[in-house]
């Protein structure tokens, strides 16, 4: 007839076993080799912080070494335009502020010990490579449409020299945004705990 007159065989329970743990060597192997892959990642992001600094240092030398060098008289002199002058300060500004960022990531690299405070240095990287970041394309994007009037009438020596220094302030820029955004990293994973 049904099945629920049958009542000759037992229902068939099927009891499932607890899982087992993997041995301690293996989880321990496993938490040392994720210390070792966060070491890597930290170290690397340390070093590419630095370098990325180093080359804005690199290219806001250039820059302000261009700019300031850029004397060829009369109306071929970079005094006598504001722009030139804010992209000359801006050069400055980030010359120093890279030296002295690169000279501090130097120190700690090779001394291993840090100068300021770890969630203090983060937040200044933050705020220092967002802002330099913001003044070297503010700079030179009030310096190129100047460049581009006197480009007008032909290219010479004074114009060439512009042009120079700001595509340097606008690779320094490239450099000190990506910075900005490892900086950003950097202090997303502070603990403040």
């Amino acid at each position: 007839m049904s099945n629920i007159e049958d009542n000759s065989s037992p229902p068939n329970i099927h009891i499932q076993s607890p899982p087992t743990a993997p041995p301690a060597t293996d989880q321990a192997s496993r938490g040392i080799a994720g210390i070792l892959k966060r070491w890597k990642r930290e170290d690397l992001i340390k070093r590419g912080s630095l370098g990325l600094r180093g080359i804005a240092l690199l290219f806001s030398l250039i820059s302000f070494i261009a700019m300031a060098s850029n004397k060829h008289g009369d109306w071929r002199d970079f005094d006598k335009y504001e722009e030139y002058r804010y992209l000359l300060a801006i050069a400055i500004l980030s010359s120093l502020y890279t030296g002295a960022q690169a000279f501090r990531q130097i120190q700690e690299l090779s001394k291993g010990k840090k100068l300021i405070k770890p969630s203090v240095a983060a937040i200044i990287d933050f705020f220092g490579d967002q802002i330099m970041a913001y003044l070297l394309i503010s700079s030179a994007s009030s310096a190129i449409p100047l460049t581009n009037r006197m480009r007008e009438g032909g290219d010479n020596i004074f114009t060439d020299a512009s042009s120079a220094a700001i595509s340097m302030s606008v690779l320094a820029f490239c450099c000190l945004a990506v910075s900005a955004c490892i900086s950003g990293y950097k202090l997303s994973n502070q603990s403040y705990i």
